[in-house]
């Protein structure tokens, strides 16, 4: 896979993901309701921060672990295909049948959206679990791991910002959008499909 393929590739999945709804939405939808655009805006950021703190942690060591053997690597491939897989599948035959944008408490204005949202990033394991999974396929044979590493976590970051924003400024219309079950079984099943896909993809690569 050439560079401008493998951006090109990862651009497409990572607006998918991005616009499937889930905590992240949730969050800034819940924000903008109750305190507004600016602190929802703030909660955005912080979730941005969280990304590019699981991509430094996923650069660096597993830059260390597939330098280390051609064992490893057959190891976090085939587990990161294997957890993408279940995702799918999961995804694929119990779609979510609603999704909740009023959970959690917003009530306080003190509160530091920020560091909300950044440590709700950073203390979701599964954020982690799935750059490990995912990030690898797209960097193409030779490329220089860290800094593909951030260049696409730095793509999935714009992304989110974007879909952040026009979350923010049609609050109302996203909030009845998401609370449709056919578009969410709809995007999940889709999403679904996609993390099959790139499951198969990942078990055929070679280091």
């Amino acid at each position: 896979m050439s560079a401008t393929d493998a951006l090109l590739a990862y651009s497409l999945a990572a607006l998918l993901l991005t616009l499937t709804p889930g905590l992240d939405t949730a969050l800034i939808l819940r924000t903008a309701a109750a305190e507004g655009g600016k602190k929802a805006f703030q909660a955005a950021l912080g979730i941005d921060a969280g990304c590019f703190i699981w991509g430094l942690f996923v650069a660096l060591g597993l830059g260390a672990l597939l330098a280390a053997s051609a064992t490893a690597y057959d190891i976090v491939k085939w587990c990161g295909a294997l957890y993408l897989l279940w995702l799918g599948i999961q995804l694929i035959l119990h779609p979510r049948q609603s999704f909740s944008t009023t959970q959690g408490d917003v009530s306080a204005p003190q509160s530091n959206w920020f560091i909300r949202g950044m440590l709700g990033n950073v203390l979701n394991p599964k954020m982690g679990i799935f750059y490990v999974s995912f990030l690898p396929q797209f960097i193409p044979a030779g490329q220089p791991l860290i800094a593909w590493t951030f260049l696409l976590v730095t793509i999935h970051v714009v992304i989110g910002t974007l879909w952040s924003l026009t979350l923010i400024m049609m609050t109302g219309y996203a909030s009845r959008l998401l609370k449709s079950r056919r578009f969410i079984r709809w995007m999940d099943r889709l999403t679904g499909g996609l993390f099959m896909f790139f499951a198969v993809k990942l078990a055929l690569s070679h280091r």
